[in-house]
């Protein structure tokens, strides 16, 4: 084969792209993303323990008052929500659509229920995100995190229409993985949200 026959083909058929042989790319890309979050809201409760621990002020100060038991509620919702969504990787890994079908769909109705349920809490909780810094880390921090819920819900919608039109297979189920892996993440930071504004 000539020079110009081997470089015309290397053009057609490039080589494969080096990766890690232990994690997928974009498995991986979404491990990074992650990370960039967690920072994002380690900002955020840098604020409140400056707030709390050097300002020494009350949390939450008076006359306001934070619903406990509604928070607690919302997170058990979504905290199951993490349950179902393992429930429908494993069924797909198994070759069971139905399970993978219904577990996407209970997932994306509890995280919806979750959004919802913070909505209300937010037009009848009493303060605003002007009333002190209190009012203001309180909002950033679950308004934050609520954004990210939407944005899971979002990927779940997408997973789920991908499941009903039999996208996914025991062989090809990265999208699941994937978006698993970050549902988990806003289950994660919810907790400690809610320990840290909530019950600390």
């Amino acid at each position: 084969m000539s020079v110009h026959a081997e470089a015309h083909d290397h053009a057609a058929h490039p080589p494969a792209a080096h990766q890690s042989s232990r994690v997928d790319a974009r498995t991986l890309g979404m491990f990074l993303f992650i990370a960039s979050e967690v920072m994002l809201f380690g900002s955020f409760f840098t604020a409140y323990f400056f707030v709390r621990v050097v300002g020494h002020q009350p949390w939450p100060p008076h006359p306001f008052h934070l619903p406990v038991f509604i928070a607690f509620v919302n997170t058990c919702i979504l905290v199951t929500s993490s349950f179902t969504m393992h429930w429908s990787l494993q069924s797909i890994k198994s070759g069971n659509r139905a399970g993978l079908q219904g577990g996407l769909t209970l997932t994306f109705l509890m995280g919806l229920t979750f959004l919802l349920t913070q909505i209300l809490e937010y037009a009848r909780i009493g303060f605003t995100p002007h009333d002190q810094a209190f009012g203001t880390i309180f909002f950033c921090l679950t308004g934050l995190h609520g954004a990210h819920v939407f944005v899971g819900l979002t990927i779940l919608a997408a997973m789920t229409t991908r499941a009903f039109r039999g996208h996914f297979s025991p062989e090809e189920h990265t999208g699941v993985e994937i978006g698993g892996i970050y549902w988990h993440f806003v289950d994660v930071m919810w907790i400690v949200v809610f320990t840290t504004v909530y019950i600390l």
